[in-house]
């Protein structure tokens, strides 16, 4: 074939190369990449692995490689481990916006029962999707009084979150929430009409902070872990 497109090569060389037994490189390559295969198959995370992980993963098993190998196997193969996703940003505020005043003005504290709530939602990146998490707490006993989950970060998942934590509180037997505050952030969800009218609707005093502000969700953090 290379005769026919003017390409002259000695009959030699041809048979060479066709006789010539792979390079010591090349054998170990083929093993690495055999031995790779096998582990992702035999354990399914290892899947979501990225070249370093891979190869700390191969010499705690025993195997002696270079790093600079498996990242150029991985290219040459085509493998990619698992991607950190993009952030998403769940608290989306409009300043423009009417909202309820500041009640709590970042003293979380609270002396009693069913005094101070404080709301929030986050998500958990899934291989499904994005998963919304919402949850209420109670300030005094930290305790988790109303969650939902959702697909979307809509007015509807902190409306079934409140409704969830109010439930809570009747099968306590406590019916009448006057004088609570319930804060959350500036969110739009938060400070929609839908919501702020069902807090009023029990008695609730609405409370909202600013927009994502990073002290009150470390602030939240801190008591939930508490």
């Amino acid at each position: 074939m290379l005769a026919e497109h003017g390409i002259k090569i000695a009959p030699s060389t041809f048979y060479e190369v066709i006789a010539r037994r792979p390079s010591k490189r090349q054998t170990r390559d083929s093993e690495l990449v055999a031995l790779i295969e096998s582990e992702r198959a035999r354990q399914k995370l290892l899947v979501r692995f990225g070249a370093r992980k891979m190869w700390l993963h191969l010499r705690g098993k025993g195997h002696e490689v270079a790093r600079c190998t498996i990242e150029r196997l991985y290219r040459e193969q085509g493998w990619v481990g698992a991607l950190r996703l993009k952030k998403v940003c769940t608290t989306i505020g409009d300043p423009a916006a009417a909202r309820p005043l500041d009640l709590v003005d970042r003293q979380f504290w609270a002396s009693r029962p069913n005094q101070l709530w404080v709301a929030d939602f986050t998500y958990v990146a899934t291989w499904a999707g994005t998963v919304y998490v919402a949850f209420v707490f109670d300030v005094f006993s930290r305790r988790i009084v109303g969650w939902r989950a959702a697909t979307r970060m809509r007015t509807d998942l902190v409306l079934d979150t409140l409704e969830h934590a109010i439930w809570t509180r009747r099968q306590a037997g406590i019916t009448n929430l006057t004088g609570l505050i319930h804060h959350t952030d500036a969110g739009s969800q938060y400070v929609s009409f839908a919501f702020t009218q069902r807090l009023v609707d029990e008695g609730v005093d609405p409370s909202v902070g600013s927009a994502g502000d990073a002290y009150d969700c470390e602030t939240v953090d801190r008591l939930l872990a508490a």
